[in-house]
């Protein structure tokens, strides 16, 4: 029966006017060529496919004739004439282009007609899609060919069994490959070739790699451009290995070693469709017959299995915030899309398919009833599922058919929907939205079976999908939910993690880990309120893992763990770069103690002087150390990030850190200088000043230090003869150099000796006595000052460290007849006010009523104390007990210096940070919020220097 005669109308006629006006044009041609009547009698179904469809009507508006033939021939018997001429076009692609596309207008005008009037039902629609596509990869292949075999590069013979280039096959993947092809599809085509072959088919001196990347781009230009006459196919090539690495067209062993290394599980499933479509068709066959065993393995370990499971699981199937309604759903690839029905089936084929061949079909409906025939899926769910598939995939080409765009997603305005709802018989707009609802959710809740105790691999925000080679619109949205900016790149980062293109994913136990994790990272990463800061701090130091099987595994049992690691990307940038620089820091994360208060004694101090002690020389005891610092460090940074310690306890715990770094290796530059230049009769002591010496230090504290040392006046090295400022003054340079330098392991700290007597005009190391008669003799006020924190860290010898100690009291409270410590102090701080000006708000230091302030007047205290008799402290807050509002003050700003030392590396400016580290600063010192914070500051700084003014008048 003609087609014409077949036809039954779709649904109701929403645009009569636009009708008349295309069968106006139709009856103008058909009255000249004589075929009036068999459009009249297709017109009542005609009618409302041109009424609904300007694609359509331009179709038959622009060569009336396609229409004719399609309504007086038979419909199978037009497809095979169309398929026949398309296998037809040969010669040179300029030659093919316009035909090619005419083809394809009148295959689309064909199968729109035929699907909307009853005659095809969804098999024969997208088999014939799908026919045209693989006769058009041949057709372009071969044209492609006849260019470079009219330039001399391709001499093989035009008729050689082995196709138009020998060696070179196509592969047809996704729905062409399964014969699925939507209306309005493009077509994914893989490109591979067998070297031998093909270098046998080339003009000599051709190079393969270039000839054959040249023909793919030829061959998608010829499919894809855009003509007045339209286009064939829009050509995505990328279904390929690794595609943003690998050039179009791929060596078929190089794809296979690819395959059978990093291959992921979405990748075997994007197999499950894959055929040969043009090329070398004995080649292809070789090729997949070789990939058999990565598609379909026989034996899966449960970390495979779950792999597998977390294809489906990625997506949502739960509210996101909006509901499930028609207007704008994403047919594909939204909650209850087509989708979901594909992974339901294509994930249970990947993990059943291995053992039982007979759930091997690349076709959804077909491998949905295998699985249902052996017992995998229940019958009400295939039948379910199957009725929703075909109405799906109808209501995505009514879609389509609008305007043959390659759109998945139902309108959102009324009227367009409403063309949508007439093409598939609906003249109800409100029944057709409801029905379009019932269908969606009736798929995610059986999709949403699959999860029922499992582990959930979405987010609270959404899908989170990264299979394929495309960014899904979904994941998308849902990055953009998230709070991220540039989602896209969000999404490629994570893509090309799950393709083994670092350490810790390029194992298979690293990616399945990695499928888990990547949901858990966005999610936490959006709970910082600084997504872009937090993630991109979280890839330098991802990218920087050697490995990445056991820290992700400790991520994923200890997510509350990891919540803490990706907040300190977030807000502690000093720290995220430590990490990314060392990420062996986190080893300290495998640590029971980490999560220990400060201030417990966990006896990591001791393990860091013991390992430097017992390390075999002088650079393992630097490295030993450093390894254990790191991860102290960042263990302390955590603890203060994450507001579980008070200022003072960081600074005890960080200077405790300090002490044990020196103790550890001040013997071990000793027993280094005595290496180099023999025993010396003497000892030597470690005095800590400034914060170190106050025991008040933040991570990004300097150590202030001076060596001390006593021996004999005529004393010299027993195997150089050196004297005894030059042995010790070689220990203090291999002390600074054990403290400051870097080697692989990392460094320490820096190291200032300027706050010993003399400063930098004298020797590097102080003689006991030459510091004793200093300080009778010649310090200035501020050198007393400096000495109210001294404090002993180490000696060589335990009875010269108390001389030591005992010399830096008796110092202190030696009279000073004559001088006015009170002026001394106070033009101290006035001469810092004119030279040393504040930079910004956010001094903590410098600012009137700040820190500076409040450690003058402490140490002002001291100095009083000491010369009456009284006890000495070298705590800030011990001396300023007395000075409750100087003592508000400087615990304020220290609490604040902790928690930006950690986050800023001394350069950040809180004003420009995220919200979240904003409150997290107003929360650290009691704070509504960042304005209240910057409000209290200011009134706390004015009576803080009000007190300050009245402890040291001007």
């Amino acid at each position: 029966m003609n087609l014409g005669d077949a036809l039954r109308p779709c649904g109701p006629v929403r645009d009569r006017e636009a009708a008349d006006r295309i069968r106006e044009r139709l009856i103008e041609a058909a009255d000249q060529d004589g075929w009036r009547d068999s459009l009249d009698r297709a017109w009542a179904a005609l009618e409302p496919v041109f009424a609904a469809s300007p694609y359509l009507g331009g179709l038959v508006r622009r060569r009336p004739d396609s229409l004719r033939l399609i309504l007086e021939t038979e419909p199978e018997a037009r497809l095979e004439a169309v398929l026949a001429a398309t296998d037809a076009v040969d010669g040179p692609p300029d030659e093919a282009r316009t035909p090619l596309r005419r083809l394809k207008a009148d295959l689309h005008l064909l199968t729109a007609l035929s699907d909307l009037g009853g005659v095809w039902d969804l098999n024969q629609v997208t088999g014939a899609l799908s026919r045209f596509a693989d006769a058009a990869a041949r057709a372009a292949l071969r044209c492609t060919a006849h260019d470079w075999r009219r330039r001399g590069k391709l001499i093989s013979a035009p008729d050689d069994p082995r196709g138009p280039v020998p060696g070179l096959f196509v592969l047809a993947m996704g729905k062409g490959g399964a014969f699925e092809l939507n209306y309005s599809s493009d077509i994914d085509l893989s490109l591979f070739f067998e070297p031998e072959a093909l270098e046998s088919a080339l003009a000599e001196g051709t190079e393969i790699q270039g000839f054959v990347n040249r023909l793919a781009q030829g061959l998608a230009t010829l499919l894809t451009e855009r003509t007045a006459d339209g286009y064939v196919f829009r050509v995505d090539l990328r279904l390929r290995p690794d595609p943003s690495s690998t050039p179009p067209v791929v060596a078929a062993p190089m794809a296979l070693a690819y395959y059978e290394s990093v291959g992921q599980n979405w990748e075997r499933a994007a197999f499950i469709k894959a055929r040969v479509c043009a090329g070398d068709i004995a080649a292809g066959a070789d090729f997949l017959k070789a990939l058999t065993p990565f598609v379909w393995r026989r034996s899966l370990d449960y970390q495979a299995v779950l792999d597998i499971q977390s294809i489906k699981k990625q997506i949502h199937v739960h509210k996101t915030g909006e509901g499930l309604e028609a207007a704008g759903a994403n047919l594909k690839l939204g909650r209850g899309g087509i989708r979901e029905i594909e992974f339901y089936v294509q994930t249970q084929q990947l993990i059943l398919g291995g053992r039982d061949a007979g759930l091997r079909s690349p076709r959804t409906l077909e491998a949905l009833d295998a699985l249902t025939e052996r017992g995998h899926v229940p019958t009400a769910a295939r039948d379910e599922l199957a009725a929703a598939y075909v109405e799906l995939r109808d209501l995505e080409h009514r879609v389509q058919m609008l305007a043959d765009e390659q759109s998945h997603v139902l309108p959102v305005e009324p009227d367009r929907r409403a063309d949508v709802a007439a093409l598939a018989g609906e003249d109800d707009l409100a029944l057709f939205d409801a029905g379009v609802e019932g269908l969606l959710m009736g798929v995610n809740q059986r999709y949403g079976e699959l999860f029922e105790g499992g582990e959930e691999l979405s987010s609270p925000y959404g899908s989170l999908v990264f299979t394929g080679v495309e960014n899904d619109p979904g994941t998308l949205e849902t990055l953009r939910r998230m709070g991220f900016s540039e989602p896209a790149t969000v999404s490629d980062t994570i893509r090309s993690w799950h393709h083994g293109r670092i350490p810790a994913t390029r194992t298979a136990r690293g990616r399945e880990l990695f499928t888990r994790l990547a949901p858990q990272l966005l999610t936490a990463v959006a709970g910082t309120g600084a997504p872009d800061d937090a993630f991109r701090r979280f890839a330098v130091f991802f990218s920087g893992l050697s490995a990445g099987v056991q820290v992700q595994a400790l991520f994923l049992n200890q997510p509350k763990l990891f919540e803490l690691v990706v907040g300190v990307m977030a807000f502690a940038p000093r720290l995220a770069r430590a990490l990314g620089r060392q990420p062996q820091a986190l080893d300290g994360v495998l640590d029971a103690r980490f999560l220990t208060a400060l201030g417990t004694d966990t006896g990591l101090a001791d393990q860091v002087v013991r390992e430097g002690r017992e390390a075999d020389d002088f650079e393992s005891a630097m490295n030993a150390v450093r390894r254990l610092h790191r991860e102290q460090v960042f263990r302390i940074g955590m603890h203060v990030v994450t507001g579980r310690t008070t200022a003072e306890q960081a600074g005890l715990t960080n200077t405790s850190l300090a002490d044990a770094c020196m103790r550890a290796l001040a013997p071990a530059a000793l027993a280094e200088a005595e290496r180099m230049g023999g025993a010396f009769p003497g000892a030597v002591a470690v005095v800590a000043l400034g914060k170190a010496g106050s025991r008040e230090m933040t991570a990004g504290s300097d150590l202030d230090l001076m060596t001390v040392y006593a021996a004999p006046p005529e004393a010299l090295s027993a195997a150089r003869g050196w004297s005894a400022d030059l042995f010790y003054g070689r220990f203090t340079q291999r002390l600074i150099a054990a403290l400051s330098a870097h080697t692989a392991e990392g460094g320490l700290y820096e190291v200032d000796m300027r706050l010993r007597p003399t400063g930098s005009k004298g020797p590097v190391s102080v003689r006991l006595e030459a510091l004793e008669d200093y300080y009778a003799t010649e310090a200035d006020t501020w050198e007393f000052m400096a000495l109210t924190r001294g404090r002993l860290v180490w000696a060589s010898d335990p009875a010269f460290g108390a001389r030591v100690e005992a010399a830096l009291e008796a110092a202190l409270r030696r009279p000073r007849p004559g001088v006015d410590v009170a002026r001394d102090v106070r033009a101290m701080r006035d001469l810092m006010d004119r030279e040393r000006r504040p930079k910004g708000f956010w001094d903590l230091k410098l600012s009137a009523g700040g820190q500076v302030d409040a450690e003058f007047v402490a140490q002002y205290r001291q100095l009083c104390a000491a010369t009456a008799g009284a006890p000495l402290t070298v705590s800030t807050l011990e001396a300023l007990r007395d000075d409750p509002v100087l003592a508000e003050s400087w615990r304020t700003h220290q609490q604040l210096a902790q928690l930006t030392a950690c986050a800023f590396d001394g350069r950040g400016d809180p004003e420009a940070e995220p919200a979240g580290f904003q409150q997290r600063l107003a929360a650290a010192v009691g704070a509504e919020n960042f304005e209240d914070l910057k409000a209290r500051l200011t009134d706390l700084r004015r009576r803080a220097r009000a007190a300050f003014d009245a402890a040291l008048p001007g």
